[in-house]
């Protein structure tokens, strides 16, 4: 029929998609490279990796660039050939320096995030392997089982009680029930029971599943500039960008003024034009992405040292100006080594019934196993009973509990395991401990509250168990949910972390507050603080925010420590509430019910072991589960911005010192104050003394509190200490022109080795707070400012100083460089440590 859209895969005869046969053995490892040639990477935001010599190319996209090579070879026509070779060189080694250091950088952090990328269990040739998800090609099998995200879109070809959680694609929040023999005749993925789709995860259940798409090509490709678009840019990137156009817009300005004045004085116009164009590249930060990307990836490297992934670089930005940290209780607080330590009936005495039926639910349920599931299959090893599953309905955060309907012999049996308070309220009778049953009056019921209280200010975690006797022909174990018989609790302990406290006090004082997410109840979460000391100022419960508009909320937030009982989207608007009171929130999570708080956050972190969905969701991965290592994360994540603003404020006060400085001499010189070949020489060199600054040390002091992204400081230091700088260039011009006659050569040479001693030197006052003689700089940064400033000097009595037009300096002039140097560098100093003393006064 005209205008019928062909079937989807989902629709379609299993024969005719691209698969294997037989399925089993998947395809060969020849077919799979042949199809990932074919269809690329299954990623929806990826892009082919752009090779070395394109983004070599993308740097010489920059206008000023192109400008000045197209101006210098005009220079060249005109028969100034070797200041074309010249200028030519240098921007190429401008050029291969960024390039490289950016790429070095770029290719440790892909290193790091592929460590914690997520896998897949794929079928190649007859054998299962774990490859990287963005391997999967179109025909491969894969294996799926309770806790992993879908990787692709696939057509099922075998499903055992799966569940599937597709609220990403529908916005349905509850489980959906797949079956591989299901007959889908609608288009809609919302109604392809017999599909499942990339970005999906599955609750529980396994299945064996044929990739028919791929990356783009996915139902979540097709909406993937909406759902799976990158998150804004944060305050830092923001930052930079901006600081970026602002330095951007001043040169330009200054450039245009600097080649009007010259072309007013009756100066070469192709000469000016080079010289203004030169200026343009050599005062534009053009470093900075370099050094932004440089440091960030080198604080990445030094996180991984100390066992923590970094998946998105800004985050590192965040982490350090992380004031409030949430995070969960178990694994972070205990020690995540649950164990069984009573399982009682309804009067409270040890029932071996009770374990078992505990011990049948754990171990016939096909969805995640929790720590509490783990604890009771490791309790004890019990005997095959007979008993099987007939179905199940895995656990969801709204009902808090899970149901598997068993068989045996004719006689049906539902085991339902969850929340004390969902299964006493569902309860209709009990069993005591004769075996008789009996009805669940209030009596029972306040009793077998206070019980399940009790054991929970005693420091345990409590399940319930509670059963019902079901006939042969019941099948759906949701809807066998009601009148059940209640037969007892499970109590788990799970000891408190040592070190635990010692972590919250050190992040309490590093100006980071500790507030603890938990599904538990408040009374066994009181119980861990008590244990470990931790001062507890506030308490609120799922139930209570419920009650509570968003202003109410905030309101709470600084007096509540403790959030018990709560939802996976009550986590979610904690942390949006806390942001919007002007936090910086970070998330600690591990659980599939966490992934929605780890978007939400501005840093999310998870651990190495968590479920495919959170780790996905995070920014961090912590291959060591506890708060010290997220402390040693935040004094890096501040180390790194520390290093970032260095340069910034390097750059910032050198620019426009020199912006300023060539706009004044352009007013009253006859000549060039510097000729191109020497602004582009002197930008290199200076370009080459920042390259140590990542690696820089900062001062403990700095680091002890969060650190956000100051602007304003950076241009209260950029207007003042450039026009600083000014004066002693302007002081230099004065001494060149009067006290040494006032040569052409003279000036140009004076001025390039004063501008870059200047320039490079004054990095050892600004990287610190302290005294400069009281703060001991990297090495490198070290070797680099001091021998880039004496290269300077040296270079003139060099061929390389005679080919740029540099010659020798009379002996006066350099006893007046040094004094001149001394003397900018205590007025830097001087400056400097005001700014700071009244910026501390206004915070």
């Amino acid at each position: 029929m005209p205008g019928t859209p062909p079937p989807r895969f989902w629709q379609s005869p299993i024969e005719t998609l691209p698969g294997p046969q037989p399925w089993s053995r998947g395809l060969t490892q020849a077919e799979a490279s042949e199809r990932y040639e074919k269809f690329g990477p299954n990623d929806v935001l990826a892009e082919r990796a752009r090779p070395l010599w394109r983004a070599v190319v993308d740097r010489f996209s920059n206008p000023l660039i192109l400008i000045l090579l197209f101006a210098s070879a005009l220079s060249a026509w005109t028969g100034d050939v070797l200041s074309f070779a010249i200028i030519v060189a240098i921007v190429l080694l401008s050029v291969v320096l960024d390039v490289v250091q950016q790429r070095r950088a770029e290719n440790a952090v892909d290193a790091l995030r592929r460590s914690v990328g997520l896998k897949a269990t794929v079928v190649r040739d007859g054998t299962e392997a774990e490859l990287p998800v963005e391997r999967l090609v179109p025909g491969d099998v894969v294996r799926l089982s309770a806790g992993d995200i879908v990787p692709a879109d696939c057509r099922l070809l075998e499903a055992a009680s799966l569940y599937v959680n597709q609220s990403l694609l529908t916005g349905e929040p509850y489980p959906v029930a797949k079956d591989a023999a299901a007959t889908a005749t609608s288009g809609s993925p919302a109604e392809a029971l017999n599909a499942v789709f990339a970005g999906t995860s599955v609750i529980s259940g396994s299945a064996t599943a044929l990739v028919c798409e791929t990356g783009r090509r996915t139902e979540l490709g097709a909406v993937a500039r909406s759902l799976t678009a990158r998150r804004p840019r944060d305050a830092f990137e923001r930052g930079i960008q901006d600081f970026g156009l602002l330095m951007m817009r001043l040169t330009i300005f200054l450039v245009l003024f600097v080649l009007a004045a010259n072309t007013l004085f009756d100066r070469p116009w192709l000469e000016s034009l080079i010289f203004a164009l030169a200026l343009a590249v050599g005062l534009t930060p053009e470093l900075l992405p370099m050094v932004f990307t440089v440091t960030l990836a080198n604080g990445a490297r030094r996180l991984a040292e100390r066992r923590v992934i970094v998946k998105r670089l800004a985050s590192i930005h965040d982490l350090g100006a992380m004031d409030v940290l949430c995070t969960d209780k178990t694994g972070t607080l205990t020690q995540a080594d649950v164990a069984v330590a009573h399982h009682v009936d309804a009067e409270g005495t040890p029932s071996a019934r009770v374990f078992e039926l505990a011990y049948l639910n754990s171990t016939l349920a096909s969805g995640i196993a929790s720590p509490l599931d783990r604890a009771v299959v490791a309790h004890e090893n019990l005997p095959d009973s007979g008993w099987s599953k007939v179905d199940e309905c895995p656990f969801d955060f709204e009902r808090r509990r899970v149901s598997v309907l068993l068989e045996k012999n004719g006689d049906r049996l539902l085991v339902v395991k969850g929340a004390p308070e969902d299964i006493l309220s569902l309860s209709t009778r009990l069993e005591q401990a004769n075996g008789a049953t009996g009805p669940m009056d209030e009596a029972w019921a306040r009793r077998l509250t206070g019980e399940f209280e009790r054991l929970g200010e005693d420091g345990y975690r409590v399940l319930a168990v509670a059963v019902r006797n079901l006939g042969p022909s019941e099948r759906d174990a949701r809807a066998a949910e009601r009148d059940l018989t209640f037969a007892g609790f499970l109590a788990f302990v799970d000891p408190p972390k040592p070190d635990a406290a010692n972590a919250i006090r050190e992040l309490k004082k590093a100006g980071v507050t500790v507030k603890i997410l938990t599904g538990d109840n408040e009374r066994i979460t009181q119980h861990i603080c008590r244990e470990l000391d931790i001062e507890v100022t506030g308490l609120l419960t799922g139930t209570e925010i419920d009650g509570l508009s968003d202003e109410a909320l905030r309101a709470r937030l600084p007096s509540t420590t403790i959030f018990c009982r709560v939802l996976p989207q009550q986590k979610a608007r904690i942390l949006a509430a806390l942001k919007h009171a002007g936090h910086v929130a970070g998330f600690l999570g591990d659980g599939i019910n966490d992934a929605s708080a780890l978007n939400v956050a501005d840093v999310g972190i998870s651990v190495d072991t968590a479920a495919d969905v959170a780790k996905e969701a995070a920014d961090m991965v912590l291959l060591d589960r506890n708060l010290d290592v997220v402390l040693e994360g935040v004094r890096e994540g501040r180390r790194t911005v520390e290093n970032v603003t260095k340069y910034i404020l390097m750059g910032s006060s050198s620019n426009l010192g020199n912006m300023v400085s060539m706009a004044g001499a352009a007013l009253f010189l006859p000549f060039l104050p510097m000729l191109p070949t020497q602004v582009l020489l002197n930008n290199l060199l200076y370009d080459l003394s920042e390259v140590g600054v990542p690696f820089d040390r900062v001062d403990p002091e700095t680091v002890s509190r969060p650190i956000r992204w100051d602007l304003g400081l950076i241009k209260r230091v950029m207007l003042i200490l450039g026009p600083l700088s000014s004066l002693f260039d302007f002081f230099t011009f004065w001494a060149l022109l009067t006290l040494f006659g006032g040569n052409e050569q003279i000036f140009q040479s004076g001025w390039f080795v004063e501008s870059l001693a200047t320039q490079t030197l004054v990095v050892l006052v600004i990287r610190t707070h302290r005294r400069p003689w009281k703060s001991r700089p990297h090495i490198l940064l070290a070797s680099l400012s001091i021998g880039v400033a004496l290269a300077g000097v040296l270079i003139p009595f060099t061929p390389l100083g005679t080919l740029f037009g540099l010659v020798p300096l009379p002996p006066l002039f350099y006893a007046l460089l040094v004094a001149t140097v001394a003397v900018y560098l205590a007025s830097v100093e001087f400056v400097k440590r005001a700014i700071y003393a009244q910026t501390a006064r206004v915070s």
